[in-house]
């Protein structure tokens, strides 16, 4: 399958550069929350609709490059070894990123000194999320990986059963061979088609960042969350350590600059942080990660894959969230309940894909089994959620860029001098229809 990508022209105007674009419709909408709130908080439609249209596109991206990237592949141990790899990879990071976050919050003590009754939290608001926790656990996550029928995994646009349905199908046209040539063909033309509808709903990119930003800050304010603002800054804080402490070791050991790798994936940054949605992006990094030298079959494994199973800025919030809960309701939590936190949350924090607003889901969840931090205190934390997705999901994908590198590294199925001549920006990077 022939790259997505189009270098952009030399010479193009600045204001035609899509972070330049994204960027100017966040300061408006920030200005718009600020001056007019109500008016700012009308603004959700356009960030909602801009979202629902790169979802409806992921299904049929990531079948038809996870499908097409095997049959050419040609090889189902050589699949099987990326996964296992995949895997472990994202085992360990999230791991390390749960620790770095339960260390970070015993340090920083946002929670400490509020002195909050849980008897005194109305939990009205957050009995929706409560009901979905039947849900989270890994053996109703394995169950959901297998889709009740072949349609419904595009349908519900659950992405770890289209990659389910994705392997097998691949598997498949391998076993057939030559035969599936023509098939291959047509997938290879669906792709295509499905990227180049992808270019026409990113240019309205800044629409919905315009829109999310400006309901972000009418929604809830600037002064308002004072209160929880030492929480805030210092998961801000715990997602730049973690970038640094983390992913900048790997990305050293595989041999590029982390800091020109997120250089070059701003862009999709600047729309991750408006949108509260790595999603929104997700088509695009399949396409920019190929470009920048790895084996498209191997980025069509991974990335998706990394979507459910390597959510470092997720683990990173839901760490940092628990203690902060069990100390502003002054609930002890020594060192062996935040052991026991680990745990559980190698295990909570697998099982949400597919769940709307997920990481709040599973942090309930997580509270839910441990039985010592009162369930109801998530509460607390509800009104500035979406204020901290905006940290967690850039850290998402800076996370699951790394793996992509690294792990195409280590399989020998990545361009070391062309992802160097890109990230040096000795070839243009821009992404168009």
């Amino acid at each position: 399958m022939t790259s997505f990508a189009i270098d952009k022209p030399r010479g193009r105007a600045w204001w035609k550069e899509l972070w330049i674009q994204v960027l100017i419709a966040m300061a408006a909408g920030i200005a718009l929350g600020i001056v007019s709130p109500e008016a700012g908080a009308k603004m959700q439609p356009l960030g909602d609709a801009f979202i629902k249209a790169i979802r409806m596109l992921i299904a049929p991206i990531i079948f038809c490059t996870v499908v097409h990237g095997i049959a050419h592949m040609a090889d189902m141990a050589r699949v099987g070894r990326v996964a296992v790899k995949a895997i472990v990879y994202f085992e360990i990071m999230t791991t390390i990123a749960l620790i770095i976050g339960l260390v970070a919050v015993n340090l920083l003590r946002p929670g400490v000194g509020m002195n909050i009754d849980p008897a005194s939290i109305n939990a009205s608001a957050i009995e929706p999320y409560v009901k979905q926790t039947s849900v989270i656990g890994f053996v109703p996550f394995l169950m959901n990986i297998v889709p009740a029928t072949f349609i419904g995994a595009f349908a519900e646009g659950n992405i770890l059963q289209v990659l389910f349905i994705s392997v097998l199908c691949g598997f498949a046209l391998v076993q057939l061979g030559e035969r599936a040539a023509p098939l291959v063909h047509l997938i290879d033309l669906a792709a295509k088609m499905v990227f180049a509808v992808v270019g026409f709903v990113m240019w309205a990119a800044p629409i919905g960042a315009f829109g999310a930003i400006a309901f972000t800050v009418g929604k809830f304010g600037v002064g308002s969350l004072a209160s929880l603002g030492k929480l805030l800054g210092g998961f801000y804080l715990t997602c730049v350590i973690f970038i640094i402490v983390a992913l900048g070791p790997v990305a050293r050991l595989c041999g590029f600059s982390l800091l020109k790798l997120i250089r070059y994936i701003w862009e999709e940054l600047l729309i991750c942080i408006a949108t509260t949605s790595s999603e929104t992006v997700l088509p695009r990094m399949l396409t920019k990660l190929e470009k920048a030298g790895c084996e498209k079959s191997v980025v069509g494994l991974v990335i998706p894959t990394g979507y459910s199973f390597n959510l470092d800025g997720t683990c990173l919030y839901l760490a940092a969230a628990s203690v902060f809960l069990a100390q502003a309701t002054n609930t002890p939590f020594g060192l062996a309940e935040q052991v026991e936190l680990l745990l559980i949350l190698l295990v909570t924090s697998k099982g949400a894909a597919g769940i709307a607003g997920a990481a709040f889901v599973v942090l309930a969840a997580t509270l839910s089994a441990t039985g010592t931090i009162p369930v109801t205190s998530v509460a607390l934390v509800l009104g500035i959620h979406r204020l901290m997705s905006q940290g967690l999901t850039p850290t998402n994908l800076i996370g699951n860029a790394v793996a992509t590198i690294a792990i195409a590294k280590w399989e020998g199925a990545l361009d070391g001098e062309r992802l160097r001549r890109v990230l040096d920006g000795e070839e243009q990077a821009a992404i168009t229809a």
